[in-house]
């Protein structure tokens, strides 16, 4: 029944979607709403590559689980199957995407005194503003710009470079999340995890991956996670709605990861950063800009049927009273409300999407449902030309 409801909800988006872009194109702000792209059907150079991975994976997965080698093997896996999506596109669509005008490595060049910049940066979140910050540098704390910062600083700039940074981070979620719940039987549909068509390549990816490690850590070492959970705060406002996710990884040594959070936060805050200063502008930014006209009425629900596309029919199956998937859901439901999610949340919402394939590993006829992963991932990249 779930998947009967996923399916029409799916369905309702894509055609009243289709209805509102003939009457209004600039109101959803979305061609091939609900997913942030244009109707696009292409073949590219990863065809072939992603579907030979899918095949393997759907015929040797699930004995995987059992292997010596499962996580590297997995994570390999990962990596080799986010980047034959993103080859569908192309190469030069690939290293483009964290380069154009909106976006973070647009900002890189600009950067060069960081304490100089961390006490000035919340003032440039509004925008019309001689000096504002671009779109994505705006709409997130210092520790994104921060990171491709750094990776320029140490010789890995460019779009190429970044890129690849966010497959590699955002694919260590494979790992970390069957080592965070103790069970490897949901490694497989982790890899075929149809969120990773925006994994390569978004900062969101790589914020995913930054999650799942510092939830996993949480589980071994909880002042050490929450020092890796309290960097995630300044990688995307968004990212504090992983506290759900943090409490039951945690459970009675929450205090431990408090105390790591709060370094974070106490480290940024001595550097000319507050936090709450920068989520109260960046606020004020969103409904500067295409949050403002993005209707609610049409994101509220819409956002839901992308993430069916996101976790796919095995993922929506496999939801259960598990507490990692009841707290992934409170997160989603928390930031869908909010009004702050209206669309792109395919990608925005990686970080917690990804943990509601946890139920994956309870299901049987594992090839069947690593089938239906592998064309959901596949169609939506074929027929949408995404953004990211």
């Amino acid at each position: 029944m779930r998947l009967v409801i996923a399916g029409l909800l799916v369905a309702a988006a894509v055609i009243i979607g289709i209805v509102v872009n003939a009457h209004d194109p600039d109101l959803l702000y979305a061609s091939a709403a609900p997913i942030f792209g244009n109707w696009q059907p292409h073949l590219g150079p990863g065809t072939p590559i992603a579907v030979l991975i899918a095949f393997l994976v759907v015929a040797k997965g699930p004995e995987l689980t059992e292997h010596r080698f499962a996580m590297p093997i997995a994570y390999a896996a990962s990596v080799a199957f986010t980047f034959s999506l993103a080859m569908i596109d192309g190469w030069g669509r690939f290293v483009t995407r964290l380069t154009t005008e909106d976006e973070y490595l647009h900002e890189v060049p600009g950067i060069t005194d960081v304490p100089a910049m961390l006490h000035g940066f919340a003032a440039r979140i509004p925008d019309f503003l001689p000096d504002s910050w671009t779109t994505h540098v705006s709409g997130h704390p210092p520790g994104a710009l921060l990171t491709f910062v750094a990776l320029d600083r140490v010789g890995l700039g460019g779009g190429a470079v970044a890129s690849i940074f966010c497959v590699l981070v955002g694919s260590l979620a494979v790992v970390a999340i069957p080592k965070a719940v103790n069970d490897n039987a949901v490694l497989p549909f982790l890899v075929l995890f149809p969120g990773a068509v925006w994994v390569g390549a978004s900062a969101d990816g790589m914020f995913m991956g930054v999650a799942a490690v510092g939830i996993y850590l949480l589980t071994r070492w909880p002042l050490l996670g929450g020092i890796v959970l309290g960097w995630c705060l300044f990688l995307s406002y968004g990212l504090v709605l992983l506290a759900p996710l943090a409490i039951v990884a945690a459970g009675r040594k929450i205090g431990w990861a408090v105390g790591g959070v709060l370094a974070v936060v106490g480290a940024f805050a001595l550097s000319g950063f507050w936090w709450l200063d920068g989520y109260e502008l960046v606020k004020l930014r969103y409904y500067q800009g295409i949050g403002d006209t993005r209707p609610y009425w049409y994101w509220v629900w819409a956002n839901l049927a992308a993430l069916a596309l996101v976790i796919g029919p095995a993922g929506i199956k496999g939801l259960r009273k598990d507490k990692w998937v009841v707290a992934a859901g409170i997160a989603i439901l928390a930031a869908d409300l909010s009004g702050l999610s209206k669309a792109e949340t395919e990608r925005i919402w990686l970080p917690f999407a990804v943990w509601l394939l946890v139920g994956t590993a309870k299901l049987g006829n594992r090839k069947r449902w690593l089938t239906a992963q592998a064309i959901t991932a596949l169609a939506v990249n074929h027929l949408v030309l995404t953004n990211w």
